[in-house]
């Protein structure tokens, strides 16, 4: 059995139309809304160790490989993300029970200054990713200005 974290306000577009009806055909001016799978978030801890001055962020990805498991640092900000595609068969009580889940699992973080690529590292156990990188380093503190 697979759990997901279920955001409710992804879905309330879908909830307004089924409740009111479909706003989108009373006003042809209304951003179309899509029937694709949204983006869902992975669960995530953070945790902050002051004597190493660590940060260690902590996502849930149950049944997910390392290898399927993108990690990406760009313009200061960290992006973990994964896409799942299960498919499952099998017969009970004389019925094919045939379960597909699929969906893309995204989730951003913004790094202190001064983190450097070669910092940040990640390790996977259990579907359970850790990545870990320095909070701030002590020559990027920040520096008073004087008013001339």
């Amino acid at each position: 059995m697979s759990v997901f974290y279920y955001e409710p306000f992804y879905d309330l577009d879908r909830f307004i139309n089924e409740a009111f009806g479909n706003v989108q055909r009373a006003l042809p001016s209304a951003p179309q809304i899509s029937d694709a799978p949204r983006v869902l978030k992975p669960r995530m801890d953070l945790h902050e160790d002051r004597e190493k001055n660590v940060v260690t962020a902590t996502f849930e990805f149950p049944g997910v490989t390392k290898e399927d498991i993108n990690i990406d640092v760009h313009n200061g900000r960290l992006t973990v993300s994964t896409e799942t595609k299960v498919s499952e068969e099998h017969e009970e009580s004389g019925y094919a029970v045939r379960e597909r889940r699929y969906g893309k699992w995204l989730r951003t973080l913004q790094l202190p200054p001064g983190v450097k690529e070669d910092a940040i590292k990640a390790s996977m156990a259990d579907g359970v990713l850790a990545v870990t990188f320095p909070k701030s380093t002590t020559e990027e503190a920040p520096k008073r200005i004087t008013i001339a």
